[in-house]
């Protein structure tokens, strides 16, 4: 790859592109990995067992995998890793917070790569894990082929205002007001609902965590689904997305600093990177796709004009199959 560019790999590739996500698929082999004395990862491994590895990386953080992450990749290329981050999907301890940091996540990774015996892998991410995709590629660049990357979140108190206070809020005020009449007078949402999400009553946490839940789904996708909002709703779902969520946003994702990310983009400055991201995307707000393009000028940036935040709609959906499979040049 040395002395090329990402975009003149693109060029070799003259198939038909494919359509929507590719075929429903098994896991060829399924586990747990014990990463810490609390935590065990829930991972599974689909697709061609001698493929070139790429690693799915779920949003959130706390929101888990599901069968529909295999098909973003083609099978018969791919070696196809997802896995649950600490405290999510089918990972134990359930909505965990102890041991769940960014830093933790990262090495968990690289223990997953070491108990696969991968030496190298593509990292793909979207939303929250388009931010754990680029601090694990800066704390192991060399583990790293090239990331593809959609609904960038870069941790900012500027993305965390956009979506909690300024911003979305007056875009979808019915059910902000859903969410802020749970916050007691005086208090700032974060901090209120990481106390409700924590409060010894369950049924607090769980009124709590549909509240931030039916908010954040509202605000996914361009065009409203309700039957998305209804598959969120599932309490062992929002528990692990509110509490971890909360977790997180109030530690300013636990990173060292406001600036660390933008100190050690740098690094990055020679790894093939795709980035995916909607225009009207109302969580993480197109302009930080354009950032990240600024800090690491050989990323190529695709904004789609008719979606929002969400991996599945279709505009997205169809740009990032398009990237995977764009991504086998770098192999062939």
């Amino acid at each position: 790859m040395k002395g090329k560019t990402f975009a003149s790999f693109l060029k070799s590739s003259h198939k038909k592109p494919q359509k929507g996500l590719f075929k429903e698929i098994e896991p060829y082999r399924k586990g747990f990995l014990k990463v810490s004395q609390l935590h065990n990862l829930y991972y599974e491994e689909s697709g061609n067992p001698e493929g070139i590895p790429i690693l799915f990386l779920h949003g959130g953080p706390g929101s888990g995998t599901d069968a529909n992450h295999r098909r973003y990749f083609d099978p018969q290329f791919y070696r196809i890793i997802l896995f649950d981050q600490r405290g999510c999907g089918k990972s134990t301890p359930h909505a965990e917070l102890k041991e769940n940091t960014t830093f933790d996540l990262c090495e968990d990774i690289e223990k997953i790569k070491s108990h696969l015996n991968i030496s190298k892998w593509v990292i793909f991410g979207g939303s929250w894990g388009s931010l754990l995709a680029i601090c694990y590629s800066i704390m192991h660049k060399n583990s790293v082929h090239g990331l593809i990357l959609r609904g960038i979140f870069l941790s900012s108190d500027e993305d965390l205002d956009w979506f909690y206070y300024s911003g979305a809020p007056k875009i979808f005020p019915e059910a902000y007001e859903h969410l802020v009449a749970l916050v007691p007078p005086g208090q700032k949402i974060l901090p209120a609902y990481h106390q409700l999400l924590n409060d010894p009553d369950k049924e607090v946490q769980l009124q709590a965590a549909k509240a931030w839940s039916s908010y954040e789904a509202r605000a996914l996708k361009l065009k409203f689904d309700q039957s998305f909002m209804h598959r969120i709703f599932d309490p062992h779902k929002s528990l692990a997305i509110s509490k971890i969520e909360t977790h997180y946003f109030i530690h300013h994702c636990f990173l060292p600093s406001k600036t660390w990310i933008f100190d050690h983009l740098k690094d990055l400055s020679d790894l093939p990177i795709k980035i995916i991201h909607g225009r009207y995307d109302m969580v993480c707000p197109v302009k930080n796709a354009l950032i990240l393009k600024k800090y690491c000028p050989q990323a190529e940036v695709v904004i789609v004009e008719d979606a929002g935040h969400s991996g599945s709609e279709m505009g997205i959906l169809d740009e990032l199959v398009k990237a995977t499979n764009e991504f086998k040049s770098l192999f062939i």
